[in-house]
């Protein structure tokens, strides 16, 4: 057998035995935007406006199901990516910023920006030093933190199962989307092009367009949040919008979420 025959014949196999492998292409579009949609969710609400600054907290039921979410779909473990960005804000678009655009170039930072951040997230002085008070009980000892590229590997074999060879593209969409937004968008552009509303001590800006407040849930507001670093919410003037403000009122509202001062 030749190796496009055995290539067609797995294709094969694993659309003969999905659940949903014949959507049309707009079907499979929007599950991905979808899917995208709560990962960049849970990454504005668990990870930085909880984990790192302390601006909300959530029930324990909604906490971990951000925290398994981020497991399966970026592979990122909560004390990783919570010092890599405190580290962002004690030594903001200085020599020791992991990811400044202002030291290490603005298309180094929107695209290879993950590389920047796997690089800190490695540095064991980082991560001492800057990643205290974040989860640290036997699931994230034994599972989440050690084997933290199980979680793609769950995610894709999901994603064959439910849509086919279709998956896979969508799999490739979903690992993508953070490291991009997250790791180039927001820490790039968001230090380099943009408007300010505050005169902040960097070069933080907020990005034009409510299209990318919505794709990044409100961090594009990068400026607003380096002038009030631990508000539960990034929009502060008229025509600002925040989707991850709106989902934490939300759960607010239903007794899921609080605001520092609710706890006090």
């Amino acid at each position: 057998m030749t190796m496009f025959g055995a290539v067609t014949g797995l294709v094969t196999w694993i659309n003969a035995h999905a659940v949903w492998p014949d959507l049309p292409i707009w079907a499979y579009v929007i599950i991905t935007l979808l899917d995208t949609h709560i990962t960049t969710t849970c990454v504005t609400l668990y990870l930085h406006r909880s984990q790192t600054h302390g601006a909300i907290t959530f029930s324990p039921v909604v906490s971990h199901f951000m925290r398994f979410w981020l497991w399966v779909r970026t592979a990122m473990p909560t004390r990783e990516w919570v010092a890599v960005h405190r580290c962002h804000h004690a030594f903001v678009d200085g020599p020791k910023d992991p990811h400044s655009p202002i030291v290490y170039g603005i298309w180094r930072v929107v695209f290879l920006g993950t590389g920047l951040y796997h690089r800190a997230a490695h540095n064991h002085e980082i991560i001492e030093q800057y990643g205290k008070g974040t989860p640290n009980d036997l699931l994230e000892r034994r599972l989440y933190t050690p084997l933290s590229v199980l979680g793609p590997v769950i995610t894709l074999i999901t994603n064959l199962w439910l849509f086919g060879i279709a998956g896979l593209p969508m799999w490739l969409v979903e690992m993508a989307w953070i490291p991009f937004f997250a790791a180039g968008v927001v820490n790039g552009l968001g230090h380099w092009w943009g408007y300010r509303n505050f005169e902040t001590p960097d070069y933080s800006t907020n990005l034009h367009g409510r299209y990318l407040s919505v794709l990044t849930c409100g961090e594009a507001l990068h400026n607003n949040h380096h002038h009030i670093q631990n508000a539960e919410r990034f929009s502060m003037r008229r025509g600002e919008i925040d989707p991850g403000y709106w989902y934490f009122s939300a759960l607010r509202v239903i007794g899921l979420a609080k605001t520092r001062k609710d706890a006090a």
